[in-house]
């Protein structure tokens, strides 16, 4: 989606460093990869697909779909692929605009006309390019709590209605920060035009045509002990399955669709054949026209005037639904996604008719949905071999032992001031937040609790920390997520107000807390 602040950041720094020889990559040669990562790392399962000049070269599936069951994960197995499942709404997009019923440079309000942006302007001028190219002025994630955790009770309505709530944090575009809620709002337009949800258009338009008989485009769609990867957390060099993120009919757009490196093949050759499929490639899904669009470089998120001395890169960019970049000379169109325990990458080099996509269940995992996908790399790209394995073990590591002494630090203040009398009745009470809805603090056994209306998940014991700021220890245990409450208090020591952050430089960016503004209305 939905991809983490950690990989997000990471990602953007290694997207100019990919490396290699230009060689093919043999199955063997992947095995003994798969078993190095999986030796140096807490990861629980992976499958990998390679197609290469039209035909699929390896097709494969590695460890376990749950360690709990320790079923074995094959080439059918679905995962969850979170973001990369808007180059599929922006390829629902392309199929519309190749059927006269749309074109990228439409208004968003001729389709939604109750659309509302943070601004008028931004509101009537607002493309269908926009909602997919991350240039929108808000800032990165603005909005995701709408979505994350799991399990709130908002709305398309709900969404449409939350950016004019939410302050930018650049001008319209001219700055990218990745975000969610516009692919959101991307489905809704498929749906006004076509008549069809989101999920039921890519299913019958995209996965039927391809024939990508098991892949689903929502994860309520899978059928009761259907062959499924289950996703994992390997924070605190521990092991755990975790429950799978169902963000519902709302989220399907941002990241819903769960696939096999099986069926995902299919979809990588239809991307290297031009849209074009079948027997001698002779139908069409979306023309040539409209891919070279989707892949054309809109938002640019990195530039060197003088080329990556090890890479040749110049620049990286956003387009329709892809990260593109270049080196040495040839254009690398990819994705990576992220949900709760779940982490992939799609690697698309078309001068080279190359398609490679990774898929794991497990968080961070050592980053082995980025390290694999790249060393595979390695071998068609004519760059130095880096130890990409060895290099990302070891960052993963470095990121999590930060991140575990900055909330220790946290804790262990917690913990000294915790004989600090508190007077609950300034705080407790009922706050609002515009697009956030309703929260309340109350207290329970003796204790300050936060309760989220509209987001069951997000609910915690506040303890107290520094000065008016307390530490909030969510139920949801998904993702390292827990965050500070800090109240502003009237000139008679009542909280009126309520300003948020997460404790860990780790947090995940959908976590925007820092975008609340909750104000008392009781």
């Amino acid at each position: 989606m939905i991809q983490f602040k950690h990989i997000y950041i990471f990602v953007l720094v290694l997207l100019i460093q990919v490396s290699g020889f230009s060689q093919d990559v043999s199955s063997a040669e992947i095995d003994a990869l798969v078993a190095k990562t999986m030796g140096l790392n807490n990861s629980v399962g992976m499958a990998i697909a390679i197609v290469k000049d039209g035909k699929v070269i390896h097709s494969k599936g590695y460890g376990l779909k749950s360690i709990n069951s320790k079923d074995k994960v094959d080439e059918n197995t679905l995962f969850s692929i979170a973001s990369n499942s808007k180059a599929f709404t922006s390829a629902a997009l392309a199929i519309l605009v190749d059927e006269g019923k749309l074109s990228w440079d439409d208004k968003v309000v001729d389709y939604i006309p109750e659309f509302k942006m943070y601004d008028d302007y931004v509101t009537a001028n607002f493309t269908i390019t926009d909602l997919l190219t991350h240039r929108s002025g808000l800032g990165l994630g603005a909005g995701d709590l709408m979505i994350f955790p799991d399990g709130g009770d908002f709305t398309i309505d709900d969404v449409l209605k939350s950016f004019q709530h939410q302050t930018p944090t650049s001008a319209f575009r001219t700055h990218y920060d990745y975000d969610n809620l516009l692919y959101i709002v991307a489905g809704e337009v498929i749906y006004r035009i076509s008549g069809s949800t989101w999920a039921d258009f890519i299913q019958t338009r995209i996965f039927d045509p391809l024939g990508m008989k098991t892949a689903k485009s929502l994860i309520n769609r899978i059928p009761a002990h259907g062959n499924v990867a289950l996703p994992h957390s390997s924070y605190n060099n521990k092991i755990v399955e975790v429950p799978a993120y169902d963000g519902g009919n709302l989220v399907g757009a941002a990241g819903g669709i769960n696939a096999g490196v099986n069926d995902l093949s299919k979809w990588m050759l239809l991307q290297l054949n031009k849209g074009k499929y079948g027997d001698s490639l002779s139908k069409t899904l979306f023309s040539e026209k409209v891919q070279k669009q989707m892949w054309s470089p809109l938002t640019i998120t990195g530039y060197n005037l003088y080329a990556d001395e090890r890479t040749g890169n110049h620049f990286s960019a956003y387009g329709l639904g892809w990260e593109i970049s270049d080196v040495k000379g040839k254009i690398i169109v990819q994705h990576t996604g992220g949900l709760t325990g779940m982490l992939s990458r799609t690697i698309l080099v078309p001068e080279l008719n190359l398609g490679i996509v990774v898929l794991t269940n497990t968080d961070p995992g050592g980053y082995a949905f980025y390290a694999v996908p790249e060393t595979i790399l390695d071998m068609y790209l004519d760059i130095d071999k880096k130890d990409w394995v060895t290099e990302l073990t070891a960052y993963s590591k470095s990121q999590e032992k930060d991140g575990d002494a900055v909330t220790k630090a946290v804790w262990d203040t917690v913990e000294s001031n915790k004989k600090t009398k508190i007077d609950f009745k300034n705080y407790i009470g009922t706050y609002n937040d515009p697009w956030f809805g309703d929260i309340s603090i109350t207290e329970k056994d003796g204790a300050l609790w936060f309760t989220c209306k509209r987001s069951p998940k997000l609910n915690g014991q506040m303890y107290f920390y520094k000065a008016t700021t307390f530490a909030v220890k969510w139920e949801f245990t998904g993702m390292p997520c827990d965050a500070f409450a800090t109240f502003n208090l009237n000139e008679e020591g009542k909280a009126m107000q309520i300003k948020m952050k997460g404790i860990s430089p780790n947090i995940d960016f959908s976590f925007d807390f820092h975008d609340l503004n909750l104000t008392r209305i009781d």
